[in-house]
């Protein structure tokens, strides 16, 4: 795929990011700039389990409502974003410190494939040519924030680059969005000061929904089912079968097979989890 050169003065430069007090001249996008809403969702480097859920849960859920999940492709949260968006049959956009062909980090090469593949985006200002350093994941969190309507720190330190974007959002009259946590681990420190510090908090996809005032008629309640596994489940819980255990026997589908599919389906709110492995159609 060829990659798109976007200069400021052109009409197909993102609007939001024109507004900021410090656009980029250019754009080298690899993939389709984004034609919905954009939400950034940033986090941790290192997170716990519960960030790596409520991150996976929110991306996947906002997602599948329609809008666009950007962040910035770096270990730990950042690439859970985007699985979670992906995953939801949802669109992404990774903006890199570094050009678009030189994928940093290395790691995420595949990432980065699957999210050109499924109509999502790689973005950056740098052309490539240059070595990357600190300062340009400074540089690239500024974009991150600017091309969204709201930045959702899920989990953090007190002082790391979620901070940094949170800062950016704020500079450019974004809505700022934390998850609070517990507040005996360090890394929900970023999160729970930003929301006494006034930022938003989130509990759900909705608390998102209903601060941008955004309506879609993808409702998360009533999402078409992507394969026919989902109908099959979906069909076998009008039938009366709530269980996990019921559910696998009456499916025919192994124990992983079932675990991959309900809990994408929980993701984009197709079902209800209940507890105790029991399960409801929303």
């Amino acid at each position: 795929m060829q990659i798109t050169k976007y200069d400021f003065k052109y009409p197909q430069y993102p609007d939001l990011l024109r507004e900021i007090p410090s656009p980029p001249k250019q754009l080298y996008v690899l993939g389709e700039l984004p034609t919905t809403p954009c939400v950034a969702i940033v986090g941790t480097r290192k997170p716990t389990s519960y960030g790596k859920e409520v991150t996976y849960m929110l991306a996947g859920q906002l997602a599948a409502a329609g809008l666009t999940i950007v962040s910035g492709l770096a270990y730990g949260l950042d690439a859970v974003a985007h699985q979670g968006a992906l995953d939801a049959g949802g669109q992404t956009v990774a903006v890199l410190a570094g050009g678009v062909e030189r994928v940093y980090p290395a790691g995420h090469r595949g990432l980065a494939e699957q999210i050109v593949a499924h109509h999502g985006a790689l973005i950056s200002e740098d052309d490539g040519a240059k070595s990357i350093h600190k300062g340009s994941f400074v540089a690239r969190n500024r974009i991150v924030a600017g091309l969204s309507l709201a930045v959702i720190v899920t989990e953090a330190n007190a002082s790391s680059g979620s901070a940094l974007t949170a800062n950016y959002a704020l500079q450019q009259n974004r809505m700022l969005m934390a998850v609070p946590g517990n507040i005996t681990n360090l890394t929900s420190a970023g999160p729970n000061n930003l929301i006494k510090s006034g930022a938003i908090p989130v509990t759900c996809s909705e608390d998102v929904l209903n601060a941008l005032n955004y309506t879609t008629t993808n409702a998360l309640a009533t999402a078409v089912p992507k394969s026919i596994d989902e109908a099959l489940i979906l069909s076998l819980l009008g039938e009366g079968h709530t269980s996990s255990e019921a559910l696998i026997k009456a499916s025919d589908l192994s124990a992983s097979q079932f675990a991959n599919v309900i809990t994408l389906m929980e993701i984009t709110g197709k079902v209800r989890n209940l507890g105790a492995g029991q399960w409801v159609a929303r």
